[in-house]
């Protein structure tokens, strides 16, 4: 009689704790021409050098969050990315772990906004109070960390205003990167 309690539990922990043991782990599709996918410190670098302003989604393949922000970023960079002047990039932690080690990112997703190289926080309007927005002290966003699509979309906004501010073109319209 006890060995059928041991199956009968065992049975239930297969389908409760399954789901998340054999989670997709494949890798997330990429629908952007726009997106850089890094699989190199090299490469990270040479976009943040190549590009004044760069908006950097950290992510893994097995996080059920970043699979359901990867469309959003994807059409925010087919809207918004401008040779030159505004990226979009995605750094896989499991696969390109010291770039993300540099940044101490340590949950996923997270976006970090890049100015000139350097990790910058930029102003954002409408989005105080919300839980994956990181202020700095004088209340600019400095990271986003959680699938918050509309805080995203804020940031990118925000992102492409100061662009087209620094251009005097609106960011997207006119060169594309290739």
């Amino acid at each position: 009689m006890e060995t059928i309690y041991y199956i009968i539990l065992a049975v239930i922990a297969v389908f409760i704790i399954g789901p998340a043991i054999f989670a997709d782990r494949s890798p997330i599709p990429e629908t952007s021409g726009e997106v850089f996918k890094i699989t190199k410190a090299p490469e990270f670098d040479a976009v943040l050098s190549s590009t004044t302003h760069v908006i950097v989604d950290f992510y893994a393949d097995w996080c059920p969050p970043c699979r359901a922000i990867a469309p959003i970023f994807s059409q925010l960079a087919d809207t918004h990315s401008t040779k030159g002047q505004l990226a979009f990039a995605k750094v896989n932690v499991d696969h390109v772990n010291d770039v993300a080690g540099r940044y101490s990112v340590s949950a996923m997703p997270t976006f970090v906004l890049f100015e000139n190289g350097k990790p910058k926080a930029v102003a954002v309007e409408g989005i105080n109070g919300r839980q994956s927005v990181s202020f700095t002290e004088d209340g600019l966003v400095d990271r986003l960390r959680g699938a918050d699509p509309v805080a995203l979309k804020a940031v990118v906004a925000a992102m492409a205003a100061k662009v087209q501010g620094a251009t005097g073109r609106q960011a997207g319209s006119d060169e594309k990167k290739e």
